[in-house]
């Protein structure tokens, strides 16, 4: 009984450490741009408009928590020596921590800000559910999105990004249930 302590004290830093390496929206976009791609960090600094220097200790941060892989070492245009840095989709099952959904709402919004209005396709949908509604709702999402992100990728494939959210809709309710979102994030966790 003891040695199960030390073990889940263990287990909870890791957790903390892999949250804070995630709670960065240009951490975020980093694993996005490396996600089918290696890229060096000049590549991932020049596609950012950011600072190499600052870019490579955020990547520095995600290849030490395994979110990214170094690859093998390629010359670049002028002999020199490049690291090209690939995401792992270990993301993908890492759950955040507690600020991580407003994290990946400030990433969509940076990310979507290139792109034209029309060509981003939105839908909106107003629910009532009730638990098992609910419950049933986030698995077959759940159940979609693992499928796809399992699937293997090719380079000649057209990059998407997909960005889905659920809130309790509390302008429509009287009083709010803000017991039901400790229910939706935990079961967005679990898978």
């Amino acid at each position: 009984m003891t040695d199960a302590a030390p073990l889940d004290e263990a287990a909870t830093a890791e957790a903390d450490a892999d949250a804070r390496a995630l709670a960065s929206t240009l951490r975020i976009r980093i694993l996005r741009l490396c996600l089918d791609e290696p890229l060096t960090n000049r590549e991932i600094a020049q596609r950012l408009d950011r600072n190499p220097a600052t870019v490579l200790h955020h990547v520095r941060t995600l290849v030490d928590r395994g979110f990214l892989v170094a690859e093998p070492t390629r010359r670049g245009s002028r002999g020199s020596r490049e690291v090209p840095y690939r995401a792992t989709r270990k993301s993908w099952h890492t759950p955040g921590g507690p600020n991580m959904s407003r994290i990946l709402i400030d990433t969509f919004l940076e990310e979507v800000a290139f792109v034209d209005p029309q060509e981003v396709l939105v839908t909106r949908l107003g629910l009532r559910l009730d638990d098992d509604g609910l419950q049933e709702l986030l698995s077959r999402v759940q159940v979609i999105f693992d499928d796809f992100a399992a699937r293997p990728t090719e380079q000649t494939q057209t990059p998407y990004s997909v960005f889905w959210a659920l809130h309790e809709d509390v302008t429509r309710q009287t009083p709010p249930r803000s017991a039901a979102m400790g229910s939706i994030d935990a079961a967005l966790s679990d898978g």
